[in-house]
């Protein structure tokens, strides 16, 4: 499903998509996209921000408030904290104008071979943290703390690794599906959202860690 106000945008994507093997569903404004999330069920989103009546931002929230869906950012917004507000909304991914067709095409795929192919790994425990790839479920001293799928798979990378330290380059291939470097913020900013909900105090982490100049590591 393409969110586009902008014909001339829509119709690049849309030609690109199409021939790239998608099915193309489109929507003029926030308005038609919840409408038609109700009556079709779309394998990925791309979501401009600026959109006429319903902002992107809340069209976001309101899909990710029922469905788990992958939901790409595609807006001119390029500030951190603008990156930080669609994260936090539940995008799986942010991706900035102009972008280059191909490199949108290659994280469409990314976010549907993450989306198709289920959690195969046991249950893991670190710590506090305790998590349930078959539930889609993360405890924190047996709470249930709701997060969003990338949320879930970087935890899930994190606990994985057993305390080694993952790198910036490493979460971006594995959870975002880059295959060469990406922007790092994408990861800093993720990091700052899940310390939120599993640190009982986020300014002063005690398990997910920053190793400066590596990356990041969750302790027990």
């Amino acid at each position: 499903m393409l969110v586009e106000d902008d014909e001339a945008i829509r119709l690049v994507l849309r030609i690109a998509l199409q021939d790239a093997g998608y099915e193309v569903l489109e929507a003029e404004s926030g308005e038609a996209a919840l409408v038609m999330a109700l009556d079709e069920a779309a394998d990925v989103m791309l979501v401009d921000l600026r959109l006429p009546g319903i902002h992107g931002l809340d069209v976001v929230r309101t899909v990710r408030g029922s469905s788990r869906v992958p939901i790409i950012i595609l807006t001119a917004q390029t500030e951190s904290t603008d990156v930080v507000a669609g994260l936090e909304a539940g995008a799986d991914d942010y991706v900035t104008k102009p972008f280059v067709t191909q490199e949108l095409l290659a994280r469409v795929a990314a976010q549907l071979r993450r989306s198709q192919f289920g959690e195969v790994e046991d249950s893991l425990e670190c710590g506090p943290f305790s998590l349930s790839p078959e539930q889609g479920a993360v405890y924190v001293n047996g709470s249930a703390v709701p997060l969003s799928r990338t949320e879930f798979k970087v935890l899930q990378e994190l606990m994985s690794a057993r305390e080694k330290v993952l790198s910036r380059d490493y979460l971006l291939k594995h959870v975002w599906g880059y295959q060469h470097a990406g922007d790092g913020r994408i990861v800093d900013n993720l990091v700052y959202r899940l310390r939120a909900k599993i640190e009982a105090n986020p300014a002063e982490p005690q398990h997910l860690l920053t190793v400066r100049g590596f990356g990041y590591r969750l302790k027990a």
